[in-house]
Order: structure tokens, then C-alpha cells, then sequence
């Protein structure tokens, strides 16, 4: 075998697998351990540290995004059409994922073999910023969740609360500019993906 002397980026290098958008390979910066935010460089593939966490907030979940992806013109489109508001466009990063595993993964810069089970519709400054929710596949709890809808509500609460105020100093006059308009089901976190991957095709592969 021909050792490989680089390390694929991942946002362009890592496969979505072949059962896409079903079940994804996807790519985790940030876990509920973390202190502080790390986030893809997308220059160079590397993580790099964003900021602290602001206060007591921690992510819920493993956090990270979906290889191949784009928040781009058809995914902002798609966000508009749903909240009846022409102004939103895509936010430019590749689609951001939570991942729900009972066993603790202390470490980020990983790939994972998830399977959506919904999502959060997030807009952040006029910009679409979902939030796509899935199961590690093969985990003994979460696992056998199809939907949504199947998720304690305390956890679905937990990531309400933490991106609407992860961003937030309490200090500020300001409510800040996020919002969450719904939590939607399986079906449209396929068609979020599937959106994001049309845009990504338009922003980076085709000629």
C-alpha cells in the first residue's frame, strides 16, 4: 500500500459515504467537554480555537459539520420559502451537525458515521444557520432514534437554549440576533442536506 503523506482537508477532502444523505461521515470540531470553541480553519483544514465558551455555556452535544456542504444561495432560498421572509441568504460555512451519543467522546477532530433525525432551523443575523440533529450510528441509546420527535424534550431545550445564548454577554444591553424559528423532522433535515450539498456542487465543483 502507498502511505499517504497528507491529511485530506475536511470540509473538501473527507467523503460523505455512500449512503448520503441517509447516513453521513461527518466531521467533529467541538464536544460537550470543551471550555472553549474550536472551529474549522477553512483555509488550511485545521482546528483552530475561536473563543472561550462566554460564561457557563457548554454544547450539549458533539458538534461539528457535514463534509461537502455549502450554506449557500439554494439553502438560503429554502429557509426563506419556509419563514416567509425574502431576505435570508445561505451563511457561507459548510452545514453545522449535533451529534447525540450516550457514551462520552472527549475529543473533537474526528469523523463520525451519523444518521439525521432532524434540525434545528436557526437564523442568525438574516443568515440561514441550521443546526442539523443526528444519532452516532450503532449507539445503544440514541441509535435506535428515527425522528426528532423521539428525543427528550430537556435535550431539544438544551440546544434550544445554548444557540440562542452562546453568543450572548449578559452584561449587553443587546437580545441578541439569533433566532430559532422551528424544529423540524427527518424529512426536512434531508432536504437542509441535500440543499447544501446542490450549493456546494455550485460553489466548488462545477466549472
Amino acid at each position: 500500500m502507498k502511505p499517504n503523506y497528507y491529511v485530506a482537508h475536511p470540509w473538501h477532502g473527507l467523503e460523505l459515504g455512500p449512503k448520503a444523505p441517509d447516513e453521513l461521515d461527518v466531521f467533529i470540531e467541538l464536544t460537550p467537554q470543551d471550555t472553549v470553541k474550536y472551529e474549522i480553519d477553512k483555509a488550511s483544514g485545521f482546528i483552530r480555537v475561536d473563543r472561550p465558551q462566554k460564561y457557563s455555556n457548554r454544547s450539549p452535544t458533539l458538534y461539528g459539520f457535514i463534509p461537502r456542504t455549502f450554506s449557500g444561495e439554494a439553502s438560503g432560498k429554502h429557509c426563506s420559502d419556509v419563514v416567509g421572509r425574502p431576505d435570508i441568504v445561505g451563511d457561507g460555512d459548510p452545514i453545522d451537525i449535533c451529534v447525540l451519543s450516550v457514551n462520552p467522546i472527549t475529543h473533537g477532530n474526528m469523523i463520525l458515521t451519523v444518521i439525521p433525525i432532524g434540525g434545528l432551523r436557526m437564523i442568525d443575523k438574516g443568515e440561514a444557520d441550521d443546526k442539523i440533529v443526528a444519532v452516532l450510528k450503532g449507539d445503544e441509546v440514541f441509535g435506535q432514534i428515527k425522528d426528532i420527535s423521539e428525543v427528550p424534550k430537556a435535550l431539544i431545550n438544551k440546544l434550544h437554549h445554548y444557540f440562542l445564548t452562546y453568543k450572548l454577554d449578559p452584561n449587553s444591553p443587546s437580545t441578541g440576533t439569533v433566532e430559532i424559528t422551528e424544529v423540524y423532522d427527518r424529512a426536512e433535515a434531508i432536504k437542509v442536506i441535500q440543499f447544501g450539498i446542490e450549493d456546494y456542487i455550485k460553489k466548488f465543483v462545477t466549472v
